[in-house]
Parts: C-alpha cells; structure tokens; sequence
C-alpha cells in the first residue's frame, strides 16, 4: 500500500486556513497556493538521488552533491492544478512541465481525458501529478494511469486538501503511489464536494466564480 504523507508544519498549516477562508481574495488564494505547494515539494523530494562531484570554492577544490541524472517532471491535472506549479518550479527550475486535462462528467462523477501533453523524456524522471484537491480521487486515478500506459514508472501524488474517500480510491488504484497531502478533510457531501474544504479551487484560483 502506498504511503500517505500529512503535513503538519505550522506554516503550512497557517497557509491552508487562509486558502479555505471564503474571504481570501484571488491574488492571496493563488500566492498561497504556489507558497503551500513549494513548502511541500521539499519534503516529497527528499529521496531523489544525489551524486557526488568536484567543484573549486575560492578557497580551494572540494568534493559536494549534486542531483544525479535527469531531475524531476511535473503533471498538473487542469486546470486547478497549474495554480501548484510555479511554487514547485522555485525549487526545482529545470523541472519539465507536461500537462493532463480532465473534466469531471456531471451526472456520473466520472472524469473525462481531453488532453494529455508529457515531456518526451517523461519515462526517464520521477513525475509529480499535482491537484489541489484530491475529491472521489477519479480524476487522480486517471491521470496517473494516464502515465502509466504511456510507461511512466515513477509517479508520487501531491495535493493540498483530500477527502478520506478519495485517499482510499487512489490506494486502491494505485498502491504504487505515495500521497503528500497538506490536509485530510472530513468527507465528501452528497454532490462529491470536499467537507469542509475550501470551494472550487480552479475558481478561486482563476476568480471564475
């Protein structure tokens, strides 16, 4: 079964109130999104491989670390989940960035791929899929066995707020995947909506409400 990942830092803590605050205007929302998503990354990165190499200091020649190999990619579900990606870009600017649009159907609460855009090496780099919200977990679902097909192997999962359902769905689905997660909510309502959440985020994050 893949890991779960709960952050519990202060800051990040801090951060997840404002976003829920129906209050917090478009500009802040999307400022604390990229912050929230950046404070994140840095822990789901910790086990990225290093490789040692030789570098002159101005005082004399020393052996440091540097990340081996190809670095990292990066798959915002659309659209909420570009509202992530420059905060992640701040620590890691030569991730490459692919794309994966979904559209959750009204009536069955299935998602719905139209659009799927990956960088070429994406089989070589540990890929991200990133999505403020982590609802019923279709849309999750979807997108990574979206990457899978197209034989990605190296896939982790990050999201600001999930409901306890759509944890589950995606371990399910994809015991392969480990989660980070800034907040477990307490469910989801009857029309699939995270309880207490914080409200359409691609709305919030794009002032389209």
């Amino acid at each position: 079964m893949s890991k779960v990942t709960r952050f519990d830092h202060p800051l990040v803590q801090h951060k997840i109130s404002k976003i829920r605050d129906k209050n917090t205007t478009t500009k802040s929302f999307r400022e604390l999104v990229e912050e929230i998503a950046m404070l994140m990354v840095y822990e789901a990165t910790r086990d990225l491989k290093l490789e040692e190499v030789e570098v002159e200091t101005p005082i004399c020649t020393t052996k440091t670390k540097v990340l081996a190999g190809r670095s990292i990619g990066i798959i915002p579900i659309l659209r909420a989940g570009l509202g992530m990606v420059n905060g992640i870009l701040n620590l890691v600017p030569n991730a490459k960035v692919g794309h994966i649009g979904l559209y959750r159907d009204p009536e069955t609460f299935q998602p719905v791929e139209y659009y799927c855009k990956l960088p070429v090496d994406a089989t070589e780099r540990e890929l991200y899929v990133i999505d403020p919200m982590l609802a019923t977990g279709g849309s999750a679902i979807d997108a990574i066995s979206s990457l899978k097909k197209r034989g990605v192997k190296h896939i982790k999962f990050l999201c600001l707020i999930a409901a306890p359902e759509g944890i589950e769905a995606l371990q399910e689905a994809h015991p392969d995947v480990d989660i980070f997660v800034a907040s477990v909510d307490e469910r989801l309502d009857g029309h699939k909506y995270i309880i207490p959440g914080l409200g359409d985020a691609g709305d919030r994050l794009f002032g389209t409400k």
